[in-house]
């Protein structure tokens, strides 16, 4: 069975994809899935051992750039890279007009099938576009969490039930592992050897996500006093920019360089645990199972905060979560997190 999946972007979104190999694969272990996605998050999937060829589409840029001259040639060559192989299923998962038209110029097997989500659920983007660019379109409860809501429709498309567990399959597979043993670098070397570490992560893809400066200098100091090594990371100028004012405030933070995503997974997994504001990185510190408390400044926790997992959890609060709020809720986490293994 040829499986190709389209899910091009964002961070978060693709995280919150990733159960749905592990799922397959335990149905259809002999399955080969293929995946679409946009260059920036590519590296994310290409240590994946349940992945066979990443086919990065680098939509976003073709638009800015207007289709010219100088980027066509990179259009061809996905096309024709998109048409190598026909598919037994090609799986929309973003629900786009734009997922909807790549699908479309997949190749198909005699008897292959695209399919795609029949309804938007609630706080999800959708286009009804892709429904009719599919040949079947399946229908999905309207209040459903972002992580359910892939696994259910490839569930219902492959038609098998979905497993009880969820696992995003991180460094399960040999080549995870050896990309593991192969983090060589300096910045995965703690800078203080005997204590825990623990990333901070600040920034947003929206300013009305973001927490306060003066809540994480708060937090830095608490951790610090409490014995962990203090780790901070940045994406752009902005970030950094942040980054600067934090360590100004707040001395003896980690600060790591601006790297790739599959890098960044890399330094991550070696952290005890994360506190994030609902961004991508704080999707990829519950992928890596890591001890971690999610900060909401909405009621969107129930959509995309972390799933059954006791040392896992979000917070949410208006205008925004306090410190105390937070911090209990580290507390808690990394106390069930020793029960677990006690």
């Amino acid at each position: 069975m040829r499986i190709l999946i389209v899910k091009l972007s964002s961070l978060g979104d693709v995280i919150h994809t990733l159960p749905i190999l592990v799922d397959i694969k335990a149905q259809f272990p002999q399955a080969q899935i293929d995946w679409v996605i946009e260059p920036a998050f590519a590296s994310l999937l290409e240590f994946n051992s349940r992945i066979d060829r990443v086919i990065p589409c680098a939509l976003r840029d073709w638009v800015k750039q207007g289709f010219r001259a100088f980027s066509l040639e990179e259009v061809k060559c996905f096309f024709k890279d998109l048409r190598k192989i026909p598919y037994d299923f090609v799986l929309d998962l973003q629900g786009l007009s734009k997922s909807g038209l790549i699908s479309r110029c997949a190749a198909l097997s005699a008897q292959g099938v695209r399919v795609a989500m029949g309804n938007q659920t609630d706080g999800s983007s959708y286009e009804s576009l892709t429904r009719w660019l599919s040949d079947r379109a399946i229908e999905l409860p309207k209040r459903i969490h972002a992580v359910e809501r892939g696994r259910l429709f490839c569930a219902k498309a492959l038609n098998y039930e979905v497993p009880t567990e969820i696992d995003f399959g991180f460094y399960n597979g040999d080549k995870q592992k050896q990309s593991l043993a192969n983090c060589k670098t300096g910045a995965c070397e703690s800078s203080i050897q005997h204590l825990p570490r623990v990333l901070l992560i600040h920034g947003a893809s929206r300013a009305d996500k973001r927490w306060d400066l003066s809540c994480w200098v708060d937090l830095a100091e608490r951790l610090k006093a409490s014995g962990y090594e203090v780790c901070v990371t940045y994406g752009n100028d902005t970030e950094l920019e942040f980054i600067n004012e934090l360590m100004t405030q707040v001395q003896g933070l980690t600060c790591w360089p601006k790297q790739s995503i599959r890098d960044l997974s890399l330094l991550m997994s070696e952290c005890l645990g994360a506190i994030g504001v609902d961004s991508g990185l704080s999707h990829l510190a519950v992928a890596l199972n890591l001890v971690h408390v999610q900060i909401y400044n909405f009621p969107t926790d129930w959509r995309t905060g972390p799933l059954h997992c006791p040392y896992q959890m979000s917070v949410y609060e208006l205008p925004s979560p306090g410190v105390d709020l937070v911090w209990k809720n580290w507390l808690l986490a990394t106390h069930l997190k020793q029960h677990k293994h006690d």
